[in-house]
């Protein structure tokens, strides 16, 4: 059995975009960014589906280029006081992923939660219509 070289995928999926970032074990070394984005000619269309599985798609084949066969993948959202939920790219990213041949070791969501740091917007009332 041969040995594995891991990286660290990292999708931040917004519901703007999809930025996805290869990296080594450690984070120190930084072998390929793709965004949805640059995969579209419209700006709208840069959180599609789509455009997050052509990058993903692009990203695995520069890892395997590298050397890379196996990664963990790390999924966040914005995060604090903006949205919670992970963009419409997230899911297609990892599907894309697994399909151009990476192993996915696991999946982890590292969305950053606020723990009553600072206040959303809105004033005392919140957003009136």
């Amino acid at each position: 059995m041969e040995k594995d070289h891991v990286g660290i995928a990292h999708i931040y999926a917004t519901m703007n975009n999809t930025i996805v970032h290869l990296t080594d074990i450690s984070n120190a070394h930084t072998f390929s960014i793709k965004t949805g984005g640059s995969q579209v000619k419209a700006d709208r269309l840069g959180s599609s589906p789509r455009a997050a599985m052509d990058a993903a798609k692009k990203i695995g084949e520069e890892a395997a280029a590298k050397g890379i066969n196996a990664v963990h993948v790390k999924i966040r959202a914005v995060g604090g006081i903006g949205s919670k939920t992970t963009g419409p790219g997230a899911r297609p990213a990892v599907k894309a992923l697994e399909r151009s041949g990476l192993r996915i070791l696991s999946v982890e969501n590292v969305t950053p939660i606020p723990h009553d740091g600072c206040k959303r917007k809105g004033g005392r009332k919140g957003r009136r219509m």
